[in-house]
Order: structure tokens, then C-alpha cells, then sequence
């Protein structure tokens, strides 16, 4: 009887609570009270029902208010905690709402609010789906409500459509003239999102249209083509572009929209505004991938009208671009009809039409209209393969009889061009396996011409020759054995004759794609020819350098086979092994280096290219340098090409692109060898061993720099190894890579050393080996910097800015410490200036080390994560630091906001826009140029601190247009014209389209924040009008133009 009588009471508390909520909420109008309420549901005190009940006597008072804040009360419950929901109870909720839908217009909001919640219900009762929408669509005006409240009803539409579409789908047409009711008049931008999406689904998901297809297709393409601009700073990010795609999801949804569609897209064809011709174009290259040919045959003839005109008549080409995409896609479309005996050949029809209003331009002697009727034909030719056959057999004998005819080389420089984009545009598919392909039967015709072009003199024929062949030679199959043979001794003569650089592009990239397809012809009869010419007695000659160079570039070029590397590789190594003789120049030395690196980057990746480079040229290479090295300390000391450090930089990526690549049993066999010739001197793996047992590569004090430099090969040997391969002896390398980097005196040497140090602790294993090794180096890198006449201070900071990078880049906890350390040396005296510089080598990329194509442990947004957590540093270290200090601190700045992804820069550089400004006094020409590189699409998005310092804004920068840098004049000017255009801030737009006399007030505004300073801007940009540079004067005209 006590528990009976506990209960009761807790019950009797519950139930007074829940009243006083609810009186609360109705007559005290304490929103808070709804959450609460919520609250009492969730923990069970009390049910919906319960509420509903104890809504009693405000659901039924006489005044509208109070029945509208009873019923609010019991939506805000149901959207904080529906789901618990069973089916009886949503019925009978759904009943109730449905009969206040009845009620007067004010109840209408919170019970629109209330079934919308219910929608998200798992436990929605069958066949109240229908029950809800027909109630909706009979008692509520839509159009009628608010902004909030019709989004409320879309969305209960698509909740509905995702979970109840068969009983939507039920209803008929009824659902879509409902629909279309409630959307008609639709003016608000989010909302649109949400009618369009539904709309979509309507079509795409196959509703019933019935008799309003073209209601429903009315109703949207009124919006068509969408003209919306959204206000500055408009929290809701709707953009223009994701309007027209999803009106363009739903104009393009179904061919059941084709009758009302392609008049509407023809009429705005004809319209003088651009962007609604792009719109319309874009449009139908969408709708016509859903279209069959029966759909398109009452427009066909206004469609290629429409289409031939704006190539023909265009001033725009991405409208051009736009119109032959939409015709590709239109002969796309006819090209899926099927032939049969009683059929009609659509689409042979429409390619008549086609060539008998183009095909004549192609014969005219002065060819004004050849690119224009030529764009339209590759267009259609490019849609199938049945298009292809019929526009080649006409189009290619009449193109190649041209050209023979024709005696003026731009005229036939001009048929080679457009026979060039035919090939391209041709599709390869064969329609059966007897069949020989669209071009077989034109091949002799059209490798006549491109091997005659090949022959003339004139430069601009070779090179369109060079690039019809390669076009010829992508068309699978169509070149025969001796066509190619042909075609590489053309190329061949070509690159040992030819000194135009045009020319010489045009044969190595042609050369390129033909060795791919056919590299035994290339390595049989090219390769050959240009060692020869290579090693030819004629080295004096300045012409012969000239060709030596090309012949470099070819051999990397037609190198991406593994059998054309095995015979292109020698030849570049027989080159680099000239170079210790002096037999070939230190530029020709890193040409071939630069050629090899091609390769390794080029090559398939095949275990046969892995061997070549892991068993012949990572070997050759080194001891082609060691062999320099030791030559040049036995000499008398004069510095041979191969000991250069220009050499030396341009064999590094060889090396670490080829390791990059290797298989893992290759790369550890590689590693292996790298590490026992720096540490022990074993010479053993490398080629005509004929160096002195346990030389001493790592011993900074006991090897002269020519040795010691070479630790840059060895970084580029174990730094580009794929991560999970096992390095050995690695704490006994990182030992003597820290000493060498701390001690050594040669700038090359220390500074190789501390990239390989990075490199092997930014792929180290997290743990207390990896923890240890980085705070002995830091304590060493203090002992140094702490002392300020010890002469290895340049030592200690370059191996800790690389450090600093290799632990930034992989998130490592302790990479703060160095990085603050790098942040105090900004104040030191000699290392100031390069502390600055040394945040840029932090935040970009390096070449060679510490890059993804190394491997490298590279986090996402590590920029980002840097200058968050450390801008606040910069800050407050430039207002302690002394006026001399100051710029150090301008230049770490800008080195580090000009790496930053330009959304980060608009969004975070408010903030430190005061000292961005104090950049631009700075005399540094480089901090200059970064600063107005990170300030210009500030401007163009300008936060309001901007306009509050807009004085100080136009003062700096007007200082800077008259720069002695080029650049900095430029950026200046650049930056002087965007704060003409500064968007308007003072009118909040709302989010509806803008009138237009709010357009004209909002233009009015922003010319009142500008218009103080036109005179004085206008007087500051009369001298850059006479620059001595001819950009700086466009830039010039431009931006006073704006003002």
C-alpha cells in the first residue's frame, strides 16, 4: 500500500508539473519551458499524450494566440524527441494536427512544424502519408506563409518521398498538381533548393506526371535561366551555380519535358544575354543524354540552326565550347536510334543537313570559314563511330585534295590544323571485329600529308605535321610497320637538322608518343642515330651543342618502354662518363641528368625498369661522382664539372625518383648498399671499382668537401624510399649525418647532411628512440645557437629549420619546442633575417626531400594547423621586438600567410591586417610582393576591419605603384583597382533577388566608401600611365579605367 501510495504521489507531482510547464509556456510565453517539457518526455515523467491532454483548455480556447502557443508547445516537444513515438500515438498526433490545419491562420506555423517532425517518424502509420499531404494541400495556401514555413512544408515533402514514395506514388498526378501548387510563385532562394529537389524526384524517380507535365514543367522553368545574385556576407551560402544545377537536375530530368523544353532553349539561344545562351546550351547538352531520337525530330532543324549560329556568329568561346558540346551531344543522341529495314535513317538525314551547310567552306579559296564549318563537323564526328564513318568519307578526301592544291603555307598550315583535329575527334570503336576502322581506308592519303608537311622547310607546317602524326599514330592500328619506320626517320632528321625550337618541341613530344606505342622501332633506328650524333667529332661547333641538347631531350622523351630505356640509359651514362674528361660541358652534364630524371619518372613501372635503374644507373651515378671526387683532390684542385654542386643538385632527384618507384625488395637492397658506402666506404657494388678499400665519406673533418658533399646522393638514395621499407644501421647513419651537419664547414655538405637527417626522422617509428634522438639534437642545436661566437651558429640553425619541417609535417608533439626556438631567433642579431626566410622553406614545398613524392609522412593542413596555433606568437613577438627587430618579424609573417590556401588567408587575415599593412612599408621587395599577393583577395572579399582602415589601405598601396620591382608595381596596381570594386556592406540584402532600386542603392553605397579617395587615387596612377613597362601600364589603365 506504500508503493501504491509513493506512486500516486510521484504521479500527482509529474502531472502538476507538466501544468505548470504548460502554463508556463501558453500565458507566461517562457519559450525555455518547451525544452523542459522535452525534457519530462524523454525521462519518462509523462507522455505526448499526457501533454496533449494537459493542452486541453489552451487547444480549445476561443482565442487564436493561445490555441496557436498550445499547439507550438507540443511541436517544439515533438522536434526535440519524436522518435520514441508508437504508432497509436502518431495517429492520433497526426489527426490532431490534421484537423488544426482547419484552424485559423495562426495555429498554422506551429502545425506545419509539428507533422514535420512527425515525417521523420519510423513509426509513420501506413496510408498517413496520403492522409497528411491531402489535408496539406487542401486547407494551406503555401504561398500564403512565411519564408520559414514553406521550407517546412518542402521538407516534409522530401522526408515523405524518401520513406513513403509508394503511397506518394499512389495518389497520381494528384501529388504533382498539389506539389505544383504549393511551389507556384516560389521565391525565396533556399527554398527553391528545396522545390527543385523535389521536383527532381518527381521526375527522375518516375511519379505519375498525368495531365500537369506541363504545369509542372511551367512552374520551374519560369526561374530558367536563373538570374540571382546573392547578398555579401549572406550566412546561408546559396550560391547562383547551385541554383542552375538543380533547376537544370529537373529541366533535363525527363524526356517527357521535350515538346515545352526545346522551344524554351531555342528562344533563349536568340537572346542577347550571354549567359543565358551558356545556361541554355549547358541545358541541352544535359537534357539531350536523357532524349531519344523521336523526342529531338520536330527540332532538329531549329536546334542546328540555333547551334551552327553561335559558332559561326560567336564572341564568346566558352559559348562556342559550350554549342559544340551540345551538338556532339544532340548527334549523340540520333546515333543510339536503330536501323532496320522500314526505319528512316535519322541520323544520316541530320549529318546531310550538316555537311551541305559546312562542307563547301572547306573547298572556298580564301578558307575564311574553314575553323568555324570544321569545329561544327569534328563535333558531330566525335559523338559515335556511325557519325565518324559518314563525316570522314566526306570531309577527309576533301581536306587532303585541298591541301595538295594549295601553294600558300598558311593555308595549308591551316588544313593540316584542322585535318589534325579530325583524327582527334574520330571515334576508334569499331562496329565489328572485320571492321578496319573509320581512317583505314584515308591512312595512305593522310600520312602522304603529314610525311610531305614533315619534308617542306617552313616551321609552322613541321610542327602541325608533328602533331597530325601523333594524332595518327593514338588511332589504334592504323599505322603499318613501314609508316612508322617513315616516321622515324623524318623525326630522326628533323631533331639533327632543325634549329627551330617550335620545331624541336613538336618532333621530341611526337617522338614521345610514338616511341610508347612502337618502341622497337626506336630503339633499333633513333637511339642509334643520335648516339652517334652525340658523340660526333664535331664538339667545337656551337650549332652541334645545339643539337646535343636535342638529342638529350629526345632520349628522354621516347624513353617510357622498358626496352627503349635499356638502350637510351647507356648513352646518357656514356655522356656523364664524358664529363670527367671534359669532353661534354657541365650544362650538358645536368641535361643529362635532368633527361635521366624524366626517365625514372616516365618509365612504366615494371620489375625490368626497376632492375635497369637499381642494378646499372644508381651505381653508374655514384661512382661517376665519387670518381670526380677523388680525381679533383688528386689534381691540383681545379673543379672538374661533375664535383660542381650545379651537377650534384641535378643527379639528386635521378636518384631519389628512381628509389621512389622502386619495388620493395629492390628498394632495400638499395638502401643497403647506400648505407654501407657512406658508412664503411664498401665500394664493392659499384662499377669499375678501381677506388681505394673503406674511403671515409661521413667524417666532416677528415674528408675534403669534394667527398663530404656527397652525402646529398646518399639523401637522395634513403630518404625517397617507400616508408615501409627497413632501413639498416639507422641510429649509427642519423649519429653521423647530426655530427657531419654541426661540424662540417662546407655550405653544400651541412646542408645535405641536415635534409638527410630530416628526411629519416620525418619516416621514423613514433617511440622513445625516435622521442630521444629529437631531444639530443635540440639540446646540441642550443649549445650552439646559445653561444654567440661560435663559429658553426649557420651549422646548427640549418639542421634545425630542417628538423623543425621534417616533425611539423608529421604532427610530432615535439616540434613546438623547435619551432618557438625558430621564433626567438627572429630577434638575434646575425640570424634574424634568415630565421624569416627559413618559415618559407618550412611552409612550401621542397624539391627533393620531405615531399610526398619521397614518401614523406605529410599531414593535411599542416599549414594551417602552423599558423593557427603560432599567428599569436608573431603578434605579440613584433609588438616586444625593437624597431630594427620589426621587419624580421613582417617577413616570417608573410612567408607564412603567402603559403596558406587563399580561403584560410580571407578568413583569418582580418585579424592581422594591421601588421600586413606594416609589411608593406617594409623594404624588403619580396616581403612587399608576398603581402599584396595575400591582401588582394582580401580586398575583393573585404571583412569590415578593412573598411574601417581603409585610409591606411589606399595610403600604403598607392606608396608602392611607383616601386622600383616590376612586380611589386604590378600586385600594387592590381590591388589599387580591387578596392574600386569594394562590394557594399552598409545594405543588408535580403534573401530574396534584388530589385532593382535596391541594386541601384547598393551601388550608390559602395561608390560613397570609395569616393573620398577617387581624386587622390587618380593622381597617384598618372605616373605608372607612363611606366617603362608595358604591363605596368595595362595594369595601370585598368585599375584608374575602374576609378
Amino acid at each position: 500500500m506504500r508503493r501504491a501510495a509513493e506512486r500516486w504521489s510521484a504521479m500527482a507531482a509529474d502531472s502538476a508539473l507538466l501544468l505548470s510547464l504548460v502554463e508556463e509556456f501558453v500565458s507566461g510565453l517562457q519559450d525555455s519551458k518547451a525544452q523542459d517539457a522535452a525534457k519530462g518526455v524523454r525521462d519518462g515523467h509523462f507522455t505526448v499524450l499526457q501533454l496533449v491532454e494537459a493542452l486541453g483548455l489552451s487547444l480549445t480556447s476561443s482565442e487564436p494566440q493561445t490555441r496557436a502557443r498550445g499547439v507550438q508547445l507540443l511541436s517544439d516537444v515533438l522536434q526535440e524527441d519524436s522518435a520514441a513515438l508508437s504508432q497509436r500515438e502518431v495517429e492520433v498526433l497526426i489527426a490532431f494536427y490534421e484537423n488544426r490545419l482547419k484552424d485559423n491562420y495562426v495555429v498554422t506555423p506551429p502545425v506545419l512544424r509539428g507533422l514535420l517532425a512527425l515525417t521523420r517518424c519510423a513509426a509513420l502509420p501506413p496510408g498517413s502519408a496520403v492522409s497528411m499531404l491531402r489535408s496539406l494541400f487542401q486547407d494551406v495556401h503555401v504561398q500564403s506563409l512565411m519564408i520559414a514555413e514553406r521550407a517546412c512544408v518542402y521538407n516534409m515533402l522530401i522526408n515523405l518521398m524518401d520513406t513513403r514514395e509508394a503511397e506518394l506514388k499512389s495518389l497520381g498526378a494528384d501529388f504533382v498538381f498539389g506539389f505544383v501548387q504549393s511551389m507556384d510563385g516560389e521565391r525565396d532562394p533556399r527554398n527553391l533548393l528545396l522545390a527543385f529537389q523535389i521536383a527532381r524526384n518527381i521526375v527522375v524517380r518516375g511519379y505519375d506526371l498525368g495531365k500537369f507535365t506541363e504545369e509542372l514543367f511551367e512552374v520551374t522553368s519560369c526561374y530558367f535561366p536563373i538570374d540571382f545574385t546573392p547578398p555579401p556576407n549572406d550566412p546561408h551560402g546559396i550560391t547562383k551555380e547551385e541554383l542552375v544545377q538543380a533547376l537544370r537536375a529537373v529541366l533535363a530530368g525527363t524526356p517527357k519535358f521535350a515538346e515545352f523544353l526545346f522551344p524554351l532553349l531555342i528562344e533563349k539561344l536568340d537572346s542577347d544575354v550571354q549567359s543565358a545562351k551558356l545556361d541554355a546550351l549547358q541545358t541541352l547538352n544535359a537534357f539531350l543524354s536523357r532524349c531519344e531520337h523521336t523526342d529531338t525530330a520536330e527540332f532538329l532543324q531549329g536546334l542546328w540552326s540555333s547551334l551552327r549560329r553561335e559558332v559561326f556568329q560567336t564572341s564568346s568561346e566558352k559559348i562556342e565550347s559550350a554549342a559544340l558540346a551540345a551538338l556532339t551531344a544532340l548527334t549523340s543522341c540520333l546515333s543510339r536510334s536503330v536501323l532496320s529495314s522500314d526505319s528512316e535513317d535519322v541520323l544520316g538525314h541530320f549529318l546531310e543537313v550538316v555537311l551541305k551547310d559546312c562542307e563547301h567552306h572547306l573547298r572556298e579559296p580564301d578558307l575564311k570559314l574553314v575553323w568555324p564549318s570544321a569545329k561544327l563537323l569534328q563535333a558531330c564526328s566525335g559523338a559515335s563511330y556511325r557519325a565518324s564513318r559518314v563525316i570522314a568519307a566526306s570531309v577527309l578526301p576533301a581536306l587532303t585534295e585541298q591541301y595538295s592544291s594549295k601553294t600558300q603555307c598558311s593555308q595549308r598550315r591551316t588544313l593540316l590544323e584542322v585535318l589534325q583535329r579530325f583524327v582527334q575527334s574520330v571515334k576508334s570503336s569499331r562496329s565489328t571485329e572485320d571492321d578496319d576502322g573509320v581512317l583505314s581506308a584515308h591512312r595512305a592519303d593522310l600520312c602522304g600529308v603529314a610525311f610531305a608537311a614533315l619534308s617542306e622547310s617552313n616551321a609552322s607546317l613541321q610542327v602541325t605535321a608533328a602533331a597530325l602524326l601523333a594524332s595518327l599514330a593514338r588511332q589504334t592500328g592504323l599505322l603499318l610497320e613501314a609508316d612508322v619506320r617513315l616516321a622515324v626517320d623524318h623525326l630522326t632528321r628533323l631533331l639533327l637538322t632543325e634549329d627551330d625550337d617550335r620545331v624541336s618541341a613538336a618532333v621530341v613530344e611526337c617522338a614521345g608518343v610514338l616511341a610508347e606505342l612502337h618502341p622497337a622501332a626506336f630503339a633499333t633506328r633513333l637511339i642509334p642515330r643520335l648516339k652517334e650524333e652525340v658523340f660526333s667529332d664535331a664538339s667545337q661547333q656551337h650549332s652541334h651543342h645545339a643539337v646535343r641538347r636535342r638529342c638529350l631531350s629526345a632520349l628522354a622523351a621516347v624513353s617510357t618502354q622498358p626496352s627503349v630505356v635499356q638502350e637510351s640509359t647507356p648513352v646518357l651514362l656514356q655522356v656523364l662518363k664524358s664529363a670527367l674528361t671534359g669532353g661534354v660541358s657541365l650544362e650538358e652534364a645536368v641535361l643529362a641528368c635532368r633527361s635521366l630524371q624524366r626517365i625514372a619518372a616516365r618509365v612504366q613501372d615494371t620489375e625490368e625498369a626497376g632492375t635497369c635503374f637499381h642494378d646499372v644507373i644508381i651505381p653508374r651515378l655514384l661512382s661517376l661522382a665519387l670518381q670526380a671526387a677523388l680525381q679533383e683532390e688528386d689534381s691540383s684542385g681545379r673543379g672538374g664539372a661533375l664535383v660542381q654542386e650545379d651537377f650534384l643538385s641535378a643527379v639528386v632527384p635521378v636518384i631519389s625518383t628512381s628509389c621512389s618507384r622502386l619495388q620493395p625488395t629492390l628498394a632495400a637492397r638499395t638502401a643497403s648498399r647506400a648505407v654501407s658506402l657512406f658508412l664503411d666506404g664498401d665500394v664493392s657494388c659499384l662499377p669499375e671499382n678501381s677506388f681505394p678499400p673503406r674511403l671515409q665519406l661521413l667524417q666532416a673533418e677528415e674528408v675534403s668537401w669534394r667527398r663530404s658533399q656527397l652525402v646529398c646522393l646518399l639523401m637522395g638514395c634513403v630518404c625517397a624510399l617507400p616508408r615501409g621499407v627497413e632501413l639498416p644501421r639507422t641510429d649509427e647513419l642519423l649519429s653521423r649525418l647530426e655530427e657531419m651537419s654541426c661540424t662540417c664547414r662546407h655550405p653544400l655538405s651541412y646542408t645535405a647532411a641536415a635534409k638527410c637527417f630530416a628526411g629519416l626522422v620525418n619516416k621514423s617509428a613514433e617511440g622513445g628512440a625516435l622521442d630521444g634522438v629529437i631531444q639530443r639534437v635540440r639540446a646540441r642545436i642550443c649549445r650552439e645557437l646559445d653561444s654567440s661566437s661560435s663559429p658553426l651558429r649557420t651549422q646548427a640553425f640549418t639542421l634545425l629549420v630542417w628538423v623543425s619541417k621534417a616533425l611539423l609535417l608529421r604532427y610530432h608533439p615535439l616540434s613546438t619546442g623547435l619551432t618557438d626556438q625558430l621564433f626567438s631567433l627572429l630577434d638575434d642579431a646575425h640570424l634574424g633575417a634568415a630565421a624569416a626566410d627559413g618559415f618559407l622553406l618550412l611552409m612550401s614545398d621542397s624539391p627533393d626531400v620531405l615531399n610526398r613524392g619521397c614518401h614523406a609522412d605529410v599531414r593535411i593542413m599542416y599549414r594551417q594547423r602552423f599558423f593557427s596555433e603560432n599567428s599569436a606568437k608573431l603578434v605579440q613577438g613584433f609588438n616586444a621586438a625593437p624597431q630594427e627587430k620589426k621587419p624580421n618579424y613582417l617577413k616570417a609573417l608573410s612567408n607564412i600567410v603567402n603559403t596558406l590556401p587563399q580561403q584560410v588567408q580571407v578568413t583569418e587575415l582580418p585579424a592581422l591586417l594591421s601588421l600586413l599593412l606594416e609589411a608593406l612599408t617594409c623594404p624588403d621587395q619580396g616581403v612587399q610582393l608576398s603581402t599584396l599577393s595575400c591582401l588582394e583577395p582580401v580586398i575583393a572579399s573585404p571583412p569590415p576591419v578593412l573598411l574601417q582602415q581603409l585610409e591606411a589601405v589606399v595610403g600604403r598601396l598607392l606608396a608602392l605603384v611607383c616601386s622600383p620591382a616590376m612586380n611589386v608595381r604590378m600586385s600594387s596596381l592590381r590591388c589599387v583597382r580591387a578596392l574600386s570594386l569594394l562590394p557594399a556592406h552598409q545594405v543588408q540584402d535580403s534573401p530574396e533577388q534584388l530589385s532593382g532600386s535596391l541594386k541601384l542603392i547598393r551601388n550608390e553605397c559602395r561608390c560613397f566608401q570609395v569616393l573620398p579617395f577617387r581624386a587622390r587615387v587618380l593622381r597617384a596612377l598618372a605616373p605608372p600611365l607612363d611606366d617603362r613597362k608595358r604591363l605596368v601600364r595595362q595594369e595601370a589603365v585598368q585599375a584608374r579605367g575602374e576609378w
